[in-house]
């Protein structure tokens, strides 16, 4: 395979979960503020990968296999909130502060939507949306990593 293929792949694998994320958003399922960390760097390897596309090389790779990376890791991270293996932010956790919100946000039928980051809204197989996008993001991770060791044509 070339490296235009794995780039392609790898880049299109940020894009299909960015558009998962999405999906499940548009069903009502809003992210929490670590979900939304996920995503940019799935944002960065897309813009990566069409310029890796159209420029080649190496170089442009690497970085598309550190934003898969820093995904997986902060996916890893959201994980371990969700199962109480360590502290989250406290501004989005359960014993978060309610800091900006006034009385009458708290009292409000409707109110804020608050989402929490501790808190699984949602699970496949026991696995949470941060766990399978820690997941797939590490297969990305590969998938980049083979762009870089690929020949450019």
């Amino acid at each position: 395979m070339t490296r235009p293929f794995y780039v392609a792949v790898s880049a299109g694998g940020s894009a299909a979960l960015l558009a998962g994320a999405y999906l499940f958003q548009a069903l009502g399922y809003p992210p929490c503020a670590i979900c939304l960390w996920q995503r940019w760097p799935h944002f960065a390897a897309i813009v990566i990968g069409v310029l890796a596309w159209k420029l080649g090389g190496r170089v442009l790779p690497a970085l598309g296999a550190l934003a898969a990376a820093t995904t997986a890791g902060i996916g890893v991270y959201h994980t371990g909130v969700e199962r109480d293996f360590w502290e989250g932010p406290s501004t989005c956790t359960g014993g978060g502060s309610l800091d900006g919100l006034s009385g009458a946000d708290l009292l409000t039928i409707t109110g804020p939507n608050i989402v929490l980051c501790d808190q699984v809204t949602w699970e496949l197989f026991s696995l949470s949306m941060a766990s399978w996008n820690a997941g797939a993001s590490a297969v990305l991770v590969i998938g980049w990593i083979m762009a870089i060791r690929a020949n450019d044509a």
